[in-house]
């Protein structure tokens, strides 16, 4: 007889805490997300268990126990050097504030217990003991089927907890899944729960949708059920935003085209689908091309994206990073450049950011939707420049200098000012030009003929 699971895919610690808990009386099955990924023979990332133990008794049977969420029945076993939630089988109550049971109560019937859970895929329970799937609600047939469905009524499910629409779409995309129709229709006629979700969980929610082969069909299922009006309307108005001659696209489905094209952690591929967030509120008809122009969008959306971010708390500096890459998105590189306009490139971006910016140029323009070869092929020229200028060791910003403020402090009499914050920059400036000049004893000669300068200017 086939086996349930293949054999030895659950780690040996998660076998064990299930055989301990099956001596001292109680039963205990892997469930959920990781049952679902085995089946879909995708890595685990983590194991949890469910057991008809009470969170007491999971105490007595283990050493090392901590009380995470003992109120819920959930308890964080540390055996074997693996930390592994161990959660009481239970039923849950009314969702009075559509984000978490107002009570639950303890069951010992496994099927009760997955039959609070969200979708049909994560319903699945399995006991490495006895090697036997528990599958009450044909969560691995809708596997086979690719498709996304609630567990029982998908209004109820939905009106449970407002996270769960969200969550639809995000595996929509992770798992590359179809939405059941019933499940779909659902999560519209349910957006109101959905409202009480709050801004740190659909956070992270966008960001787990990021880590898909294609993150743009979890944003198309949003589109689709009124999650992004919701949760971003600058984004749905570019919906339909037609562009110029230069995309084949309109600006909606080039940010997705761009999102899917963008290689690199969750946060920076956000840029894929934010980078164009200004362009609908700056589109305007040119007379003398009868197209479309966009000016300034990136300032604009760089403005937008900040306050976006802001609303939805993401890092300070997660914010500054992905801010500063809309508001420098456009990268107009020609082989004209010079040496010292690529320098000075690489100095208003931050040597820090170089590399994120150049895969969101590349991103950019394979999301046009036309061919792109001879742009490809010039922002790659531009990478081996920038590549030539780091290797060479030219200042780049004012740290790289062979002098600091107080060298400049010292050798010109000075006091703490803001002069010597002017001067350093001026002297950057120079150095940016001339490389050469990076030398302690001319920068100081240099910052004795800015002083003066500066010293004679006009006070305000």
């Amino acid at each position: 007889m086939a086996s349930a699971f293949p054999e030895g895919v659950v780690p040996a610690p998660i076998v064990d805490i299930c055989t301990r808990l099956r001596s001292a009386g109680h039963r205990a099955w892997v469930v959920g997300g990781c049952v679902r990924d085995v089946l879909a023979g995708r890595a685990v990332s983590d194991w949890d268990v469910c057991t008809t133990a009470l969170p007491a008794d999971v105490q007595k049977v283990f050493k090392r126990v901590i009380p995470t969420g003992i109120e819920h029945g959930t308890v964080t076993v540390l055996h074997q050097g693996l930390s592994t939630e161990v959660t009481t089988l239970r039923g849950e109550g009314a969702y009075s504030d559509g984000r978490r049971p107002d009570n639950v109560h303890f069951v010992s019937d496994i099927d009760e217990d997955l039959a609070r859970r969200d979708f049909t895929v994560n319903a699945m329970a399995y006991d490495p003991i006895d090697d036997k799937l528990v599958d009450p609600f044909r969560g691995r047939e809708d596997m086979g089927a690719k498709i996304i469905r609630a567990v029982g009524n998908p209004l109820e499910r939905f009106g449970e907890d407002g996270l769960r629409v969200l969550r639809a779409a995000r595996f929509s995309a992770t798992l590359e899944f179809e939405i059941d129709a019933e499940t779909e229709r659902a999560m519209s006629a349910t957006l109101d729960t959905f409202r009480k979700v709050s801004p740190e969980r659909v956070r992270d929610e966008w960001l787990k949708s990021m880590k898909a082969r294609k993150p743009s069909q979890a944003f198309r299922v949003m589109h689709r059920t009124g999650i992004l009006d919701i949760t971003c309307p600058e984004l749905s108005k570019q919906v339909g935003c037609e562009q110029n001659k230069w995309h084949e696209y309109d600006v909606w489905n080039h940010s997705l085209e761009c999102l899917d094209a963008m290689n690199g952690d969750a946060v920076l591929r956000l840029t894929g689908l934010l980078h164009d967030i200004g362009k609908p509120k700056t589109r305007a008809m040119s007379d003398k091309t009868n197209d479309y122009t966009f000016f300034h969008h990136e300032t604009v959306g760089a403005d937008m994206t900040d306050a976006w971010m802001r609303a939805y708390k993401f890092s300070n500096d997660e914010r500054e990073r992905i801010v500063h890459l809309v508001r420098h998105h456009l990268v107009c590189y020609s082989d004209e450049w010079t040496d010292a306009a690529v320098r000075r490139f690489i100095k208003r971006i931050g040597t820090e950011r170089i590399d994120d910016l150049m895969r969101l140029a590349e991103a950019d323009a394979l999301a046009k939707g036309r061919p792109v070869d001879s742009e490809l092929q010039a922002l790659l020229r531009l990478r081996e420049r920038i590549a030539q200028v780091h290797a060479a060791g030219h200042a780049l910003s004012a740290r790289d200098l062979a002098v600091r403020g107080a060298d400049l402090m010292t050798h010109l009499g000075l006091p703490p000012s803001k002069l010597i914050g002017v001067l350093l920059a001026q002297l950057l400036e120079r150095v940016l030009d001339e490389p050469t000049l990076n030398e302690r004893m001319q920068l100081l000669t240099l910052a004795e003929e800015l002083a003066k300068a500066e010293q004679r200017k006009p006070s305000a």
